[in-house]
């Protein structure tokens, strides 16, 4: 991704880069996430989610990607999305409403081998019946760790969601924990293997929350989402 000079034109922003958000469209993104968010459900049940209201926008990923943070980094809040040193903690679906216009929902990680067996089936359920299903969902972001990058079962994942004709789209984490060469790297690979995938959206994000690296761009992407989407006549 490359850093532009916060004058610049919405002119030269596409000459350097056809697929950069304009100014216009990046304050856009900042004050939707600027807005008020609020914590609307939990639910391990499909049969308890919330009704189908706003448009949907899902954080997917292994245990330990970064979701929480993630979600906290684009709403510029530390705490409403809870983080933990203990990976596959979260084993819930957890919606939140952002400024009465999108859903953002925070799916149960995977791929956590020292939970309860249990536990790890009646979550990867829950997840995958969801993906499948949801008809308000309009675009699952699926996290990868830059320095691990796509495992096998994130593509099992993939395939899922193409299998259920569900959008989706990669957001690379932790972007801050490698050398611009190892960045370029693990962007030009996401990048091949998502040309493999039917269901998957061309465009990679990479980010930091640690840094900020890509928030503002994500956001304005998310918030275009937004205003294109339908509202449903049922509120929060």
């Amino acid at each position: 991704m490359v850093d532009y000079p916060l004058d610049a034109t919405e002119s030269e922003l596409t000459e350097r880069d056809p697929a950069a958000p304009s100014p216009s469209e990046l304050e856009t993104g900042r004050l939707l996430f600027a807005g008020q968010c609020d914590f609307i459900a939990a639910s391990n049940k499909i049969e308890s989610l919330p009704p189908l209201s706003r448009p949907e926008i899902a954080f997917a990923g292994r245990s330990n990607v970064g979701k929480s943070s993630l979600v906290n980094a684009l709403t510029g809040r530390t705490t409403l999305a809870r983080t933990s040193q203990t990976p596959g903690r979260t084993r819930q679906l957890i919606f939140f409403n952002l400024a009465s216009r999108l859903h953002l929902v925070d799916l149960p990680g995977y791929g956590y081998a020292a939970a309860p067996k249990t536990d790890i089936r009646d979550w990867t359920r829950l997840t995958k019946t969801f993906l499948a299903g949801r008809q308000s969902l309009q675009r699952v972001l699926l996290l990868i760790d830059s320095r691990r990058g796509i495992g096998s079962v994130d593509s099992d994942i993939m395939k899922l969601m193409d299998d259920s004709a569900v959008s989706w789209a990669v957001v690379l984490t932790k972007m801050d924990k490698l050398k611009a060469p190892a960045q370029e790297a693990v962007l030009k690979k996401t990048e091949e293997t998502l040309k493999t995938h039917v269901a998957a959206y061309p465009h990679v994000w990479s980010t930091s929350s640690a840094n900020g690296k890509g928030i503002p761009e994500l956001r304005a992407h998310l918030a275009g989402m937004a205003l294109e989407a339908p509202q449903r006549d049922s509120v929060d």
